[in-house]
Order: C-alpha cells, then structure tokens, then sequence
C-alpha cells in the first residue's frame, strides 16, 4: 500500500502541475535561506551544539531555551528578468557545507554556482561563495541585444562564543542587462545601445545572545549601489533588540509574560544624473515596546510602533531643497487562541513605516529610469484574522483575511517618450521601455492561504494564494499587480535518496498597465505624437518548472533543471518577454 501511495505521489509531482510554468533568476539555493539585506550565504548553523556543555551553563544566569517554531508556507517566487527559478532538491543524507556546480543549456545559458567553509580551531567558521548566470536573450524574437549576466561573490565569518554568535557577511553583487522591452518605437538599427547595469556592495553584521535576558540581539546593515547612468545610493541600519522573556505571574497559574523593546535607526541617501536629478535623503528612528502574556499555545501580544521620519528632496524640477519632519504612531497587537494544536485561531493590527530605497525598487522590477522620486510608505493600519495548525505533523495550513490603510502606496508605472524629436540620438530609456514609481493613497483588502503537506517521509507537497485587491484615491486601477498569485510545489526522493525530483508551478491573473502607442503622423513630422492608454492588460501566466538530481557517488552529482516547460513566451512587465522552454544540465562536485 505505501509503495502504491509512492507512486501515486510521484505521479501528482509530474502531471497534477503540468499546466504551469515560472520565471525567476536562477540562483541554485541548494538548502541556503537567504535573509533579506543580511544576507546568509550558505546553510549555517544558528545554535551551539549540546555536546561538551557548550556555552558552559554555569556561565548563564538564564540559559537558552528551544522550542519549535511555526513557520508558514512560504514562496520565493520574484518576477525578474528573463532566466528560470531554481528548484533543485535537496539531500538530506550527508550533510556537505562544500560544493561547486557548472551548467549549460539552451539560449546560451551558462550557470556556475559554488559554496567553500571550514571551521577552524578557535571555533570560528570562515567561507564564501560564488554565483554566475548568464544567457544570450531572445535572438529570434528582438532585432536588438537582450542579452543578461548576473554574479555574486560573498565572503563570511561565523564565531560562536560563550555568551552569543557573531557573523559578519559581505557581499558583491552585479546585474548587468538590457533595457530590451521595447514596444511603441521601431528602431531602425539593430545594434541601439540599451545597457543597463548595477553594482551593489552589502556588508552586515549580527551579534545573537543565547540568552533573552535584556540586551537579545543587535544588527548593523549597509550597502552602497550604483548604475550604469551615475546613480548612487548608501543604505545604513542598525536594530538593537532589549528583552525579557519568560517572566512568571505569581498571582496567573500558568501565565508568562515577555517583555521587548526594539530600537532601530535608518538612513538612505540616493542621488540620480540624468533627467530630472532626483536626490533624496532619509533618516528614519523607530521605537517599537510590546509585551506578550503567553497560556500554553495561547497567548495576547500588545505593542506600538513610534517612528520620526526626516526628509530632505530636491531635483531640477523643485525650487530648492525640500525639508519635511514627521512623525508617526502605529498599532500592534495580536491575540492567538489556541484550541488545540490543529486549530489555533489569531486576530490582530499593526502598522509601520517602509523607506522605499532604489535597490529595493529594483529587486521588484529592474526595468527602472535611473531617476526615481523616492517616498516612505505608510501604512497606518492593517487589520487581519486567521485561522493556523498543525495536523497530525502531516499537514501544516495558515488561512488569514485582511484589510488596512496605507499612504503613498509604491507601484510601478510606464514611461512616456522622454524626448519627442525624430532625429535624436536616444539613450537607453528613452524608447519608452521603462517605469516610473508612482504613489497613491488608499485601502487594501487582501486574503492569503498556505498549505504544506507531509505524506511520506521523502515527499513534501506546498501550495500558496494571495488575493490583493486595491482601491486608491487617484487612479481607477493599480498598475502592474496582479489580482491573484498562486504557488504549488513538491519535492520527492527516490532510490535511498539517490535521486531528487522537484516541481513547482506559478499561476498570476492579468494586470493592468498603461501604455503607450507613438507616431510621427501630425503637423510636424520632425516630432513623434504618443497616446496614452491607462487600462491596457498584461496577460496572466502559467509557468511550469522541474528539476532533477542524481547523486551518482556521494562527491559527485549530475543535475538537470526545466523551466518554462510549457514554452510560453508571456512578459512580466509590457513588452518584456520571458525565455522560453529552457533545458540546463550539469555537474556537482560536493566535499
């Protein structure tokens, strides 16, 4: 029965999904969770081992403590250029920090992906790793370059203390493309100049106590950025985490409490060379007290956020430096009442304050003029209610509703031609072939369900919805955000673990987009006329990717990936198509 079940399972992995497809850039994550800004750069360990009284106990006033933490399904998923999204299974055997791993494929695809650590006497781990990525684009489909690179390079340092675990990480990144979406313009050479291209620097370090006794962890976070039109932009963090936990009530049976203060102090400063010069400069402090009373699985958490934000603007278009000081108040509060482990149900609010930097923007859409107006993001209230559990350990589910209030919403819009004459010698965004941040006030209602599932030892099933539905105060619609987003996947491992199988599916609706239509039929012929078209549609997609591995020995692996299995040719932004169906194989050596 368990062998039929197998190959039941197997079956769903292949077929159940067939009809979709994803893109993203393909990174192999090969079991490294990335965190976001500070950056964990292969899969470490983030607690001292038990053996040998490590940290010695008599050291501690308040030794540490573990418990298993819920954490929801999630999808990496991340619109981008034009490669595939990595999927490669992992291996559970043998636990391997090295490796390195080298991959063609069709459209010109190159990949070499590598990861080296060891640990040395005094306890400390060094290591880094490498990433490369390249593809020729869509030769058959665009006259001009379309054509992508993609590296990182990253260095680390782990310490493990008596008291805590340091690290410190850097981090070189370049993204080097083409401006390739060209729609409304039909230029008359092949080899325009449409190069774009990014250079990032991050170095972060992060201090964790094994103790919650007052001072719990403290961040420092920094990058520098620049592009290929004299962009520039610094980003400096720093969070101090103060708490005490596990506080008795002596008149509540069974009640604890934990209290905890955050402190966090943020700048960006970014300067753009063409066009209108934009130039922006944030400094943002926040405050953030809360108090947790915990029943067993239940528990109420009560808090509030204080942020002051000080801003400074100017570009070509303003008079002079623009100055503005404010400062916010958010709610933040959650109740979870756990009526057994399968059905836990939360309520709650909360709200806060997001610098929207030009790397940020970036990351969700690489098509950007070099020239951003820059804001902070409010949202000053968001209300939600869900329903999370545990079954059986077998299926994990998190169901929520939610709706809030938010100022300056951040979206994307396209760019008009930004010179209308016939003869000129355009640069690279100039074929309206870029976008714009654009901002608007308004509410969000919005509805998320995640579900993982655990038949089988070596089988491991997922699936994602978001709903977002906006209603802003100035535009009828939101520009290039879709509706609904769905996410299946799954991983199964045969042959003892030989051979590792992975699929995963991305669905989206349509968008709507502006867009804009250009000629030079008018009274001068010298001077191109466009029209624009606020309610145009980006097709939704279905995107089917798939991936095998092979452990032929337990140093050496042969590996194959598929994306866009079902070749269609859909874009993510308007007039940027995707690769089609692309095949990569390859080689791992691991050690």
């Amino acid at each position: 029965m368990n062998k039929r079940f197998q190959i039941l399972s197997l079956l769903f992995l292949g077929f159940s999904q067939i009809a979709f497809s994803q893109i993203k850039d393909e990174k192999l994550i090969l079991d490294r969770k990335r965190e976001p800004e500070v950056k964990k750069i292969e899969k470490k360990k983030t607690s001292i081992e038990a053996e040998k009284n490590y940290p010695p106990q008599e050291k501690s006033a308040n030794p540490p403590s573990y418990e298993i933490t819920n954490v929801p399904a999630s999808s990496d998923f991340k619109t981008s250029v034009i490669q595939g999204e990595d999927i490669s299974p992992k291996f559970d055997g043998e636990y391997q920090n090295n490796y390195f791993q080298i991959g063609m494929g069709n459209y010109g695809k190159i990949l070499a992906d590598g990861n080296i650590s060891t640990k040395l006497e005094s306890g400390m781990e060094v290591g880094g790793d490498v990433h490369f990525l390249s593809t020729q684009g869509l030769k058959k489909v665009y006259d001009w370059n379309s054509q992508q690179n993609s590296g990182n390079v990253g260095l680390y340092v782990n310490s493990y203390g008596e008291k805590g675990k340091f690290s410190v990480n850097a981090d070189y990144g370049l993204n080097d493309y083409n401006y390739y979406g060209i729609y409304a313009l039909n230029p008359t050479s092949s080899d325009i100049d449409l190069k774009q291209k990014t250079n990032r620097i991050k170095v972060n370090g992060y201090y964790d106590f094994y103790s919650n006794d007052i001072l719990n962890d403290v961040r420092v976070k920094s990058s520098f950025l620049s592009d290929h039109f004299g962009a520039k932009e610094n980003q400096a963090e720093i969070l101090v985490n103060l708490s005490k936990h596990g506080v008795a009530l002596p008149k509540m049976d069974d009640v604890n409490f934990n209290a905890d203060l955050g402190l966090n102090l943020e700048t960006v400063k970014t300067d753009f060379d063409v066009l209108d010069k934009n130039s922006s400069q944030y400094v943002n402090a926040t405050l953030a007290p809360k108090i947790t009373f915990f029943k067993g699985k239940s528990y109420l958490m009560i808090g509030s956020d204080f942020s002051f934000l000080n801003a400074k603007n100017s570009s070509l278009i303003l008079a002079g430096e623009e100055k503005n000081s404010k400062t916010y108040w958010f709610p933040n509060a959650e109740l979870q009442f756990a009526a057994a482990d399968e059905f836990k149900f939360y309520a709650g609010i909360n709200g806060g304050l997001k610098l929207n930097s030009y790397a940020d923007l970036l990351e969700e859409n690489p098509y950007l003029v070099s020239d951003q107006e820059l804001r902070a993001t409010e949202t000053k209230y968001k209300f939600y209610l869900g329903l999370r559990g545990d079954i059986d350990q077998n299926i994990k589910y998190d169901f929520s509703a939610g709706f809030g209030k938010m100022n300056d919403l951040l979206f994307f819009k396209a760019n008009d031609l930004f010179n209308n004459n016939v003869d000129y010698n355009r640069p690279a965004f100039d074929y309206a072939n870029t976008f714009s941040a654009v901002y608007d006030n308004g509410t969000v209602s919005e509805a998320k369900a995640s579900v993982q599932y655990f038949p089988l030892a070596n089988l491991a099933l997922n699936a994602e919805l978001k709903f977002e539905k906006y209603n802003l105060d100035n535009y009828e619609n939101i520009f290039n955000k879709p509706l609904v987003k769905v996410s299946l996947g799954g991983k199964y491992a045969m042959l003892d673990k030989k051979l590792n199988l992975g699929a995963k599916a991305i669905f989206a609706t349509d968008q709507t987009t502006n867009s804009f239509e250009v000629s030079n039929v008018g009274i001068n012929p010298n001077i191109l006329v466009s029209s624009e078209n606020k309610n145009d549609k980006v097709g939704g997609f279905a995107d089917l990717n798939l991936s095998a591995e092979y452990k032929v020995h337990k140093n050496f692996s042969i590996f194959a990936l598929g994306n866009n299995v079902l070749n269609t040719q859909y874009q993510t932004y308007k007039g940027y198509k995707v690769l089609g169906a692309q095949i990569l194989g390859g080689v791992k050596i691991s050690f």
